[in-house]
């Protein structure tokens, strides 16, 4: 008769849970945010401290004193923590880091009811946050040395270039001059925010969330494929206005955004339909906001809008159903 007993689903268990994705995020996100320690040093380090602690204390007042329990999964709290401190300018002060990440917890997420609620990606609007409330503070790049870096002053290599062709000066001019190449940031070079440094590590963090499945390939390669399409449009027809694909894949926050910012559980698309759609549309707007926009980067505002695309994806680009 036990052969007989039927139980409720779901049927087949998954000892996957959030708290094991992650920390495998928090794992593949240990290559960049190491080597931003050694080129940054102490203000990396404080940055990555203050976005952190923030986060985590944030986050638990509300929900001890204001919900009553406990925080659901520390580590996604402590990724978006992370994920902030990337996207900051290595020279930004703590109370920077601190209003972000209040911003970040306080009102991207805890506003909407908490873990799997957030409509928008909390470290994504908190930079958005910053940048719109403290541009002068977000765009000052200067910095200390780090461990194994002297110290670093000048913009980041898309804001030399959006400079110098504000002033009529070619893109190819401004290359060479500058010193800047494709390869400048592949392996690891000073200049933009604090987990822009390295490409390569960015990268293999990538590996390591698909090897684990903790991603698909889909919205990243969306993203990095329509960059690669309209930015060689666009630099074939005018190679002295706009700058290639190699440059714009490995320059600014596009790798660490579309890897790991884009790919967000609950902030992107659940069919593969809709996140082709969802990386396609943030491929669009970083390549339109960087060539035509005010900002020289345009990842973190593409996101922004794709976030809110998300239920509509969702919606109308559901899955055949076997019957009727």
């Amino acid at each position: 008769m036990a052969k007989l007993l039927v139980s409720p689903s779901p049927h087949f268990q998954n000892p996957t849970t959030t708290q094991v994705l992650m920390n495998d995020v928090l794992i593949a996100l240990a290559p960049a945010t190491l080597v931003s320690l050694l080129f940054y040093g102490w203000n990396a380090l404080l940055l990555l401290l203050v976005c952190v602690i923030t986060c985590v204390g944030c986050e638990f007042l509300i929900e001890k004193y204001l919900r009553g329990r406990e925080i659901p999964c520390i580590s996604a709290t402590v990724v978006t923590g992370v994920l902030l401190a990337l996207n900051l300018p290595p020279a930004a002060p703590w109370w920077v880091a601190f209003v972000g990440s209040l911003a970040a917890i306080g009102i991207a997420k805890m506003c909407f009811g908490g873990l799997g609620q957030n409509i928008f990606n909390p470290a994504i609007f908190g930079r958005v946050f910053l940048l719109v409330s403290f541009p002068v503070a977000m765009t000052t790049w200067s910095t200390s040395p780090g461990w194994i870096a002297d110290a670093f002053s000048g913009a980041t290599p898309l804001a030399q270039i959006n400079e110098g062709l504000r002033q009529g000066i070619p893109a190819s001019q401004i290359v060479a001059e500058s010193g800047l190449s494709g390869w400048h940031a592949f392996f690891a070079s000073a200049g933009g925010s604090v987990g822009e440094v390295s490409a390569l590590a960015l990268i293999i963090g990538f590996v390591y969330l698909l090897v684990r499945r903790v991603i698909k390939p889909t919205i990243p390669v969306a993203i990095l494929g329509t960059v690669v399409v309209l930015t060689s449009i666009f630099s074939l027809a005018n190679p002295e206005r706009f700058t290639g694909p190699v440059f714009n894949l490995l320059s600014g926050g596009l790798l660490l955004g579309a890897i790991f910012m884009a790919t967000d559980y609950v902030t992107s698309p659940m069919t593969n339909l809709g996140m082709i759609i969802y990386g396609v549309l943030i491929g669009l707007l970083t390549v339109l906001i960087r060539y035509f926009g005010a900002y020289p980067e345009g990842v973190s505002f593409a996101i922004l809008i794709a976030n809110i695309t998300v239920p509509l994806l969702n919606k109308y680009c559901k899955p055949k159903r076997f019957a009727a």
